[in-house]
């Protein structure tokens, strides 16, 4: 007993001690390396710098950032969040363009960054950013107009003689060869923004000049309208093709609050999207995004969530989407069937009639059925209709039910 007694902190190996310590908040962890100098030491191990999370700790400042980019902070960082001060009656500078390029400079395989009511107005664009992004997500912040332009960088404005020199060549091929982005410098391949009010028709177009962006997903941003969609949408034009050209996934989804006039901006699919591949539509989106989904020739995969919807809206839909490999149902509740013979007299030719048979084999084992009705297949009738209309389509159910009729 005398020997587990003396046992202390000090006996354990360094990796140990690291693995407990990356349990700890930021804010603990640098309580920690307070402890003595073995901790001080430890504590500045870049592996536990990998992932940070100052969105639980109140009160962070511009100061408390400087302090943490000097001592902590550094080549391990792989994402960082961080919580403005937007909502904070303090107020204050939180981000500063010298802060941000010491980001840059200190931290050069930082990926990924979220900002969580930051107020960003105080920054002329988004080129102040770290160029090792690959992912950028906004929630509740406040943008410049701005904010997403690409203007041309210093050193694109050479001298005739700068420009002819061999120095100068061999730097522009050593830049190509080690696979940099575009001169803009800006790599974000995946932009989130999620309840962003200042997001309008304008940013939405300077995103048009962002040559990686692949993924984008628009949550709540109530001033994108369809226009909006329509003018950034990728399609032929005069020097090939025009808009979001590289963009595979695009989410649209509009579920807060209440006082906003509705701008269904998914109505913007209407005019087509070259290459888009999948798409995800949320809450008052979704009815006006089926209605435009067939002109989606490249779409593969469509997932519906946070809404309300009928087996009719769903199968006259997806007779337009023979394309479509995955279709997934997130959150959704499905109206109860109520008037079956206007369901079957839509379908004319043969594809109405396998619906009929499908309808009516359904109501005969309909009991049967029930009584063995998974929680994630809450509609077996609609499942069976996908299936006869999208014969390589994988649907997937995650948290649906159906909506229970007063009467």
């Amino acid at each position: 007993m005398d020997e587990y007694k003396a046992c202390n902190l000090d006996y354990f190996p360094e990796n140990i001690l690291i693995d407990v310590l990356s349990f700890l908040s930021v804010r603990e962890v640098v309580r920690a390396g307070r402890v003595c100098k073995r901790w001080k030491r430890l504590v500045k191990d870049q592996r536990l710098w990998r992932l940070v999370d100052l969105t639980t700790w109140k009160g962070v400042t511009s100061r408390i950032l400087w302090l943490l980019l000097r001592q902590y902070l550094g080549c391990g960082l792989r994402c960082l969040r961080l919580r403005g001060l937007l909502l904070s009656a303090r107020g204050g500078t939180f981000l500063s363009e010298s802060w941000l390029k010491a980001l840059s400079t200190k931290c050069p395989r930082l990926s990924k960054l979220y900002l969580l009511h930051a107020d960003l107005r105080g920054l002329p664009s988004c080129q102040l950013l770290p160029p090792s992004l690959l992912v950028l997500e906004l929630r509740g912040c406040e943008l410049p107009r701005e904010f997403f332009n690409q203007t041309s960088p210093a050193s694109s404005q050479e001298t005739p003689e700068a420009t002819s020199s061999v120095g100068a060549q061999q730097k522009r091929r050593d830049q190509k060869g080690k696979g940099q982005a575009s001169p803009s410098g800006i790599g974000i391949d995946t932009l989130v923004l999620n309840n962003v009010p200042s997001f309008t028709d304008q940013h939405l177009q300077s995103l048009t000049t962002w040559e990686r962006l692949r993924r984008l997903e628009l949550r709540d941003t109530f001033r994108v309208t369809a226009n909006g969609l329509r003018s950034s949408a990728a399609k032929e034009g005069v020097c090939g093709v025009e808009g979001l050209s590289r963009l595979k996934f695009l989410e649209i989804g509009i579920t807060g609050r209440q006082g906003y006039q509705l701008q269904m901006a998914s109505l913007g699919l209407g005019a087509g999207w070259l290459g888009l591949e999948e798409l995800s539509l949320g809450g008052k989106e979704v009815g006006p995004g089926l209605l435009c989904a067939s002109r989606l020739k490249d779409l593969k995969c469509l997932c519906l969530w946070a809404c309300t919807l009928s087996k009719m809206q769903v199968v006259r839909s997806c007779r337009m989407l023979r394309g479509l490999r995955r279709l997934e149902f997130l959150d959704v509740i499905f109206q109860p069937p109520q008037c079956p013979p206007v369901v079957e007299g839509e379908g004319g030719g043969g594809g109405g009639e396998e619906h009929d048979n499908d309808e009516a084999a359904g109501g005969d084992n309909s009991n049967d059925e029930n009584r063995t009705l998974d929680a994630n297949d809450p509609i077996p009738s609609l499942r069976r209709s996908l299936a006869a209309l999208l014969p390589s389509c994988t649907v997937v159910f995650t948290n649906c039910s159906v909506q229970i009729n007063p009467d």
